[in-house]
């Protein structure tokens, strides 16, 4: 029996990696309970992802910036209820929702 790789496969060797499925994100913020504050497109506790896409968009430090404001929470940026800090958010998984976000 011949082995064919399939499209996704042959796609992911020319890009040179895996990527991870896009609801692999989605559940990485439900894992965190991002969705309690945050959604897609509109402003619950805190801003939607839409709007902070939007914000950074064409931002160098974007990335770096929503990393920090999970890691470390922030106030001010977007009204009065500031973000508390989420210190149980690994970094690989802060890395991966901040690209997430940031993808819109």
């Amino acid at each position: 029996m011949k082995f064919v790789p399939s499209r996704a496969i042959v796609a992911l060797i020319v890009a040179g990696g895996f990527a991870a499925p896009a609801l692999a994100n989605a559940d990485l913020a439900k894992k965190y309970a991002c969705l309690g504050c945050h959604a897609e497109d509109k402003k619950l506790v805190g801003p939607s992802y839409n709007d902070i896409a939007a914000k950074y968009k064409g931002n160098k430090e974007g990335e770096a910036k929503v990393l920090d404001q999970i890691k470390k929470g922030g106030s001010g940026a977007w009204g009065a209820v500031p973000m508390p800090p989420q210190p149980t958010v690994t970094d690989a998984d802060a890395k991966a929702l901040a690209q997430w976000i940031l993808k819109r």
